[in-house]
Formats: C-alpha cells, structure tokens, sequence
C-alpha cells in the first residue's frame, strides 16, 4: 500500500467537550447500541420456538430494521452536523428501547416487524457509529482524526464482546422475553453518555478552507448527497460498502442458525459473536492507526479480500471448534474496523462539517446490503434448508468490493502542498 500524505491542517469544529470525552461518550454509546444489535440472531430459534414465531418473520424485520436504519441515517446525520448530538442520540436511545420492550410484551409478527423493524432501526440510526463517529470525527484534528476514530470503535466494541454470553444465559434461563426486557434496560443506560457528546454542530459556522465549493452554501442534505455522488470516488466509496453491510448482517442474523445445522453446540453461535466483538476491538484499534499511516481506500480492499478469503474458506472447511474460533477472530478483525476508514475516505475527499451527512448518504448503500444480506439469509434456508448459496455470495462481493475500493482518489485539494 502506498504512503499517505498527511491530511488537511485545517481543524474542524470545536466542542464544547474536549475531544477525549466525546471519543469515551461516543463509544460507550455505541458499544451498548452495538452491542445489543450482535445479540439479535440468539433470538432466531428461541423465538420460534417459544412463539412460533416464523423464521422468515423474523428476516423480514431484521432486513427492514438495516433498510430503516440506512433511510434514516442521513436525517440524523444531517441533524447532528447542523445542532449537535445530545438530542438525537437520546431521542434514538428512547426509541431503541421502546422497541425492545415492544417485541417482549408483544411478540406477535406485526409488533416484532414494527417494533424491531421500525423503532430499532431509527434508533440505531441516532446511536450507531454514522451518528457517534461524526462528533469524533469533528472533535479531533485532522492529523489524529483516524486514530480517534479507531479508539472510539474500540470502545464501541466492548458490548459487542459482553454482551452475547450473558443474552445468551438469559435466554436460557428466563426466556426471550425477559432478556429484551433487561437489553432495553441496558439501552436506557446510555442517555448520560449521549448527552455528553455535546458537540455543537455547525448551524452557522461560516465555510472552510478545506471544503470543495459546492458545499460551502449549506445546502439541504439531499443535494449535498446528489453532488458527493457525482464524485468518482464517494461513488465507489458508496458501492463498496453495499458489500459491508450485505457481509455482516447475514453473519450476525443467521450464524447462531448455520452452526445449528452443522449439529454444533448450541452456545457455540453466542461464543462466536462474543469472539467477532473482541477481536473487532483490536481491528477497529488497527485500522484507526492503518488509516493514519496508509490510504484508508487501500487498507478497506485488503480488509475486503481478507474477508472474502476467510468466509470462503469458513464455507469449505470441516466445521468444528477451531474453525468456528479462527472464523470469528479473523472477523472480528475485519468486522467494523470499515466504518473509521470510509469516514477517513469522506474526511479526505470533503472535509468533516457535513461528514454526518455524506457518511449517511455512504451508509445508506451499506443498510442496503444489509436488508439484503438479513432477508436472503431466510429466504435461502426456507427454499433450499441451507445457507451455503448466501455463504458463497458474501465471499464473491467481497472481492467486488475490494475491486471498487482500490482506484479511489484522494481530492488533491484537501491536502497540503
């Protein structure tokens, strides 16, 4: 991979915290939304069981809740770039436990869809990385925003490892109901943490140095979307991480099930997500300081083909402990260290005053991939009892993605003579 030149000298916003704050707030916030959202495929077959509750139901609002999820992220995006994050965040934070406490008290097939489908969704949109890692992105310099953001993925990664054992024990022993219950508790600990990010967006805030000019009249988010699309490399930006999000919502939907089939235990599936959320620490860490050091296009294709290698090799291989462990280490290492690095990528094509908003526009092909990813799962295993079609298409858009992200360009504006 080639060097990086250094990014834009040009600092981004103030906040009203200092910048480790938000970066503590930011992730911890994104650790418990996170890490609820990994806990979601043990619910597959307890809730089928327990409830009758058809598999294809429960794809259906997985597969809607990414597509929510993505339509809403850019609004929020564009809220907290203009006013802040504190109210969008406690707004998303309500709504994600209202919806977990909706599916427990009402476990029927509309309310999981409305409820896991609908509220979760928007409810990640407010407290997922697209909102949290815009406040860091602006908190930080530019010669330290990418390991910033990679230490604020590492601390939204910690619910994402302690979070599956203990959903998984709670299921177990008191049933689904009760673990959305206590998940939707665990939720409503992050309020303090989302109104500490109090970073003051950029109502106001006149044009900087380092924007293109398209941007600097403020514009409505729709148009700032349509004009960044018009850039070849946001594009291919945009196109890649379709893959992402495609790759990671079948895996944490349907892999607790595929190990099933594969006559595995079944603590297996909740050990496996735990080891995907701990070795993603460690990866977001890597790819925070990869980012600094190389092109962040160019370390997401490596992270593309490595993924790519690893779920084909996954699908191919004997299934047993040790494959399942070093399927989800290595996983774990690729799994969200993506989003730092596209917000790289935006910083470096746009700058960071409307980086909620272009990364919402980016993440919105990523929940794309996502519906399809949590909705083709089911429908596979429901026509053919098997998942190995939808194994070998991840692996497939993983060399795609990895294709489209090696050509882009940084703006030669936004960095320094």
């Amino acid at each position: 991979m080639s060097q990086a030149p250094d990014t834009a000298s040009t600092p981004g916003p103030r906040s009203a915290f200092g910048p480790l704050v938000i970066i503590i707030a930011s992730g911890v916030m994104m650790t418990l939304a996170m890490g609820i959202r990994q806990t979601f495929g043990l619910f597959l077959d307890p809730l089928s069981y327990a409830n009758g509750l058809p598999i294809t139901v429960w794809a259906l609002a997985m597969a809607l809740q990414n597509i929510v999820w993505g339509l809403a992220q850019p609004i929020a995006g564009a809220v907290v770039d203009r006013y802040g994050t504190p109210v969008v965040a406690v707004f998303g934070i309500v709504l994600y436990a209202a919806g977990l406490i909706l599916t427990a008290v009402i476990p029927g097939g509309t309310a999981v869809i409305l409820a896991m489908g609908v509220l979760v969704g928007i409810g990640l949109a407010c407290t997922g990385f697209g909102t949290a890692l815009a406040a860091v992105g602006r908190a930080a310099s530019p010669a330290q925003r990418s390991k910033a953001l990679g230490l604020s993925g590492t601390i939204g990664g910690l619910g994402q490892v302690a979070l599956p054992p203990v959903t998984q024990a709670l299921i177990g022993d008191h049933g689904p109901a009760f673990a959305f219950l206590v998940l939707a508790a665990v939720m409503l600990l992050a309020v303090p943490f989302g109104l500490a990010i109090r970073d003051r967006g950029t109502a106001g805030s006149p044009p900087r140095a380092d924007e293109p000019a398209f941007l600097a009249p403020r514009p409505s988010p729709l148009r700032i979307i349509r004009a960044a699309m018009s850039d070849r490399g946001y594009f291919l930006l945009t196109l890649g991480f379709f893959t992402c999000g495609f790759q990671l919502a079948f895996i944490t939907t349907y892999l607790p099930g595929y190990l099933l089939t594969c006559h595995l235990p079944a603590g297996l599936g909740a050990v496996a997500l735990s080891l995907i959320g701990l070795f993603n620490m460690a990866g977001s860490w890597l790819c925070g300081h990869a980012g600094a050091r190389w092109r962040p296009q160019h370390v997401l294709g490596w992270l593309y083909l490595v993924r790519a290698t690893v779920l084909f090799g996954f699908l191919v291989l004997p299934k047993n402990d040790a494959t399942v462990f070093a399927f989800a280490a290595i996983m774990g290492l690729t799994w969200l260290g993506t989003a730092p690095l596209t917000n790289g990528v935006i910083g470096r094509l746009f700058g960071v005053r409307d980086l909620g908003t272009l990364f919402g526009g980016c993440f919105l092909s990523h929940q794309v991939g996502s519906f399809l990813g949590a909705w083709l799962g089911g429908v596979a295993f429901d026509l053919t009892g098997s998942y190995d079609v939808v194994w070998v298409l991840t692996a497939v858009a993983g060399v795609f993605a990895a294709i489209v992200n090696f050509p882009i360009r940084d703006r030669p504006g936004l960095q320094p003579a």
